[in-house]
């Protein structure tokens, strides 16, 4: 589940990996993505971790954005 924030507007959500090499490749299909959509959130990574936020262009999350968090999830599960 994406939660959402206040203060700047967003969701986030952070996804935990037994290895960094499917970090590598998740966040490979991220970027694809990204590109294809033009939405670009901020992304940190550790050794078992990646963290995304989308910054929220108006109030509510659009249907693009919910699409976007809902293929980010779906890459995430594959992986």
């Amino acid at each position: 589940m994406w939660n959402e924030r206040e203060s700047p507007l967003r969701i986030e959500k952070r996804f935990e990996f037994d290895q960094y090499s499917r970090i590598s490749k998740f966040m490979g299909e991220i970027e694809k993505l990204c590109k294809e959509r033009d939405i670009y959130p901020n992304i940190s990574f550790g050794k078992n971790f990646v963290s995304l936020s989308i910054f929220l262009e108006n109030k509510e999350i659009s249907d693009e954005e919910k699409d976007f968090s809902k293929d980010i999830d779906k890459f995430y599960l594959e992986h």
